[in-house]
């Protein structure tokens, strides 16, 4: 039987300053795409991170839609 299905998004951008999470131009995202669980996520987020090391403003994450679409997919929550 496969995994549960946990969708991850992965997307980055130009940030305003380094030490923010502000885009620069929320217009230009770059969205890497949706992955069926964490660790193929983290593949694509390694990818992208490394395509733009020498870029100290861009900047890529990992979003666990699987919260949102139903919460009590959230392993961080104590029982």
């Amino acid at each position: 039987m496969p995994d549960k299905q946990l969708l991850h998004l992965v997307f980055g951008g130009q940030l305003v300053r380094p030490d923010s999470t502000e885009f620069a131009d929320p217009s230009a995202l770059h969205v890497i795409g949706i992955f069926p669980n964490y660790e193929q996520a983290y593949k694509a987020w390694r990818g992208a991170t490394g395509a733009t090391i020498d870029d100290a403003h861009q900047r890529y994450f990992i979003v666990h839609l699987h919260r949102f679409l139903d919460p009590s997919t959230d392993v961080t929550k104590a029982p």
